[in-house]
């Protein structure tokens, strides 16, 4: 009988060889990361934000660090969907990797749309992004009340067939009855969190640092806090949940693992050390061998 402990796992009908996810916005389609990890590795990669038409993204500067975290006012910069299929998707499935498209919008029709184009691609699964806080319309605004995720999640659940997972926004006043309303409307898992609102002021300027005035806040100061919202909402939905937000190492993937996560995201660990997420995968394995665990499910805390 082998020792090697078994790390794979199904979101959605979806086969991951192990739970560790490159996060939208922080992995580019993969190929930018060749050379510095062993990207055929990893349980999957999401895309950059993608809409249906090209965005240039926000004017002045983009990001800003502060202790235990990192400020980012990208503004979903892309080549626009129908680019992305073209040019950039053949070179991402030949990495080996999940390939996760994450959608965003500025209106319904945008992501309807963007669905329809995405469903006749060869992507594994759409992560519907309703979070992102650092866009002036569209983004978060549809992540924040269930009456605005609820009819996004319907209409796109209405012109795929792909796996779809829903990202969350923190800034929700009433997570979970966000998640309940994205499950409601055909969500077949959830990914939580995106980054918290936040900004930062140049003093000597004596102006914000974005001229968006506010970002999105990731990195491990948010951590405790995302688990805890993956911890609050395991039970209240019957869906998986991919947690993510601030995690660095194995033991801070694991944690969410313990908390009731089928798998984690990893962002902006990976601009501070490339090969955080070999390292991760590595680290589970070993806890696992360590600890007798011979199935990533036996992680869950929560049965």
């Amino acid at each position: 009988m082998s020792n090697v402990p078994d790390m794979s796992l199904t979101i959605a009908g979806v086969p991951f060889k192990n739970p560790v996810i490159a996060a939208s916005g922080t992995f580019g389609y993969g190929r930018e990361y060749q050379g510095f990890l062993d990207i055929a590795g990893l349980g999957g990669i999401c895309t950059k934000g993608l809409t249906l038409h090209p965005r240039t993204g926000n004017t002045g500067q983009r990001l800003h660090e502060t202790p235990s975290g990192l400020l980012n006012s990208i503004g979903l910069e892309n080549p626009g969907i129908p680019v992305f299929l073209e040019k950039e998707l053949p070179r991402l499935r030949e990495l080996g990797p999940v390939v996760i498209a994450n959608l965003s919008g500025s209106s319904l029709e945008e992501y309807t749309e963007g669905a329809r184009l995405l469903t006749a691609s060869s992507v594994d699964m759409i992560e519907l992004n309703i979070s992102c806080p650092n866009v002036k319309s569209g983004g978060m605004a549809f992540g924040l009340y269930p009456e605005a995720a609820a009819p996004v999640v319907e209409a796109v659940r209405k012109v795929t067939a792909k796996p779809l997972m829903v990202k969350l926004s923190p800034n929700a006043p009433d997570l979970i009855a966000v998640a309940k309303a994205c499950v409601d409307a055909g969500a077949d898992a959830l990914s939580l969190v995106n980054t918290f609102k936040a900004m930062a002021i140049a003093i000597d300027t004596r102006k914000p640092v974005f001229d968006n005035t506010s970002a999105g806040l990731s990195g491990p100061a948010i951590r405790p806090i995302a688990l805890r919202m993956v911890w609050e909402l395991w039970d209240t939905v019957a869906v998986p949940i991919v947690g993510m937000g601030g995690i660095a190492t194995a033991e801070d993937a694991l944690e969410f693992l313990m908390a009731g996560a089928v798998a984690v995201q990893v962002g902006s660990a990976t601009f501070a050390h490339p090969p955080a997420m070999t390292e991760i995968i590595r680290g589970i394995g070993d806890y696992m061998k360590r600890y007798g665990v011979s199935r990533l499910e036996e992680l869950n805390i929560r049965y």
